[in-house]
């Protein structure tokens, strides 16, 4: 039996204006043809066709404006480690360029003997935390996924600036005990070093300390530290264990500032804390230019 309103057989203009074949009584809502179920789409007025849909789509430029701005408020969201993932990304552009040019490694490694007069470039230092060996893959490898498990929870943690400030003092920590190892011989003084190692270790020393001020267990923290940085001492290893050292210590020590003098109203005690630590590394780093290794002079 027909109900009031619908028709009881199709007409010769009830088919869909994109398949002619298939008959229907459904309209698009903004133009007001008809289309078939195939032709479609659910929107908040009701069913469009598919050229009415791609009309109410924005433009190629509008949607990357879109694209931009989401990625812009993704940056500016705290909760990204944005400083982890471009150290991370950093040392893969080196790395690649290490690879394909074989004058890079010998042009960003960092010896003693480079904050002789004769040879000074202090710049190394920190250019040395960027490199890695070429003759393991692992090397960066095991820097890159301790960054990543470690730092990004460190950056989210301190911020990004406190984090980037903690990852270059690190670093730079981890050279200094390079530089001072020096004094010891003429092949300390000249032998290169490469590697995020220093401010990796520093991370972790970090987080060590973050942990134990949160009365935090962190047994196990403390042990894979002291395991890596054992390994350092075991011969034929050629790894820096001096480097793993002056991180550990730098990246404690500043995290320590962190924490003994968080909060707004300490800002002020904290920056000049800190900036202590960065002018104790630059004597450091100046010993070399003042106070020369007697192997430097035979």
């Amino acid at each position: 039996m027909t109900q009031f309103g619908e028709r009881a057989e199709y007409g010769p203009n009830d088919v869909c204006y994109r398949h002619p074949q298939v008959h229907s009584f459904t309209l698009c809502q903004r133009c007001g043809r008809t289309i078939c179920p195939d032709c479609q789409t659910a929107s908040a007025v009701g069913v469009l066709c598919p050229q009415c849909m791609r009309d109410t789509l924005p433009g190629a430029g509008t949607q990357l404006k879109r694209k931009v701005r989401a990625s812009s408020r993704m940056m500016a969201d705290t909760g990204t480690p944005v400083v982890t993932y471009a150290i991370m990304g950093l040392c893969v552009l080196v790395y690649a360029a290490q690879l394909l040019i074989p004058s890079v490694t010998p042009a960003l490694w960092y010896a003693p003997v480079y904050s002789l007069p004769g040879q000074f470039e202090p710049w190394r230092m920190v250019t040395a935390m960027f490199t890695h060996s070429t003759g393991s893959i692992f090397h960066i490898l095991f820097n890159l996924y301790t960054l990543w498990l470690f730092g990004r929870e460190l950056e989210r943690a301190v911020g990004r600036v406190n984090f980037a400030v903690l990852y270059v003092l690190a670093g730079i920590g981890g050279s200094a005990a390079v530089l001072l190892w020096g004094y010891t011989s003429l092949e300390a003084l000249r032998t290169p070093t490469v590697g995020a190692s220093g401010a990796i270790f520093g991370v972790l020393a970090a987080t060590l300390v973050a942990l134990r001020a949160a009365n935090i267990n962190a047994r196990t923290l403390f042990v894979m530290i002291a395991i890596n940085v054992g390994i350092g001492f075991l011969p034929g290893t050629a790894i820096s264990w001096q480097a793993h050292l002056g991180g550990i210590v730098v990246g404690a020590a500043v995290m320590g500032v962190y924490v003994s003098l968080r909060g707004p109203r300490r800002r002020a005690a904290r920056i000049a804390a800190v900036t202590g630590i960065a002018l104790v590394l630059v004597v450091v780093a100046a010993a070399y230019y003042l106070i020369w290794p007697v192997s430097a002079l035979t």
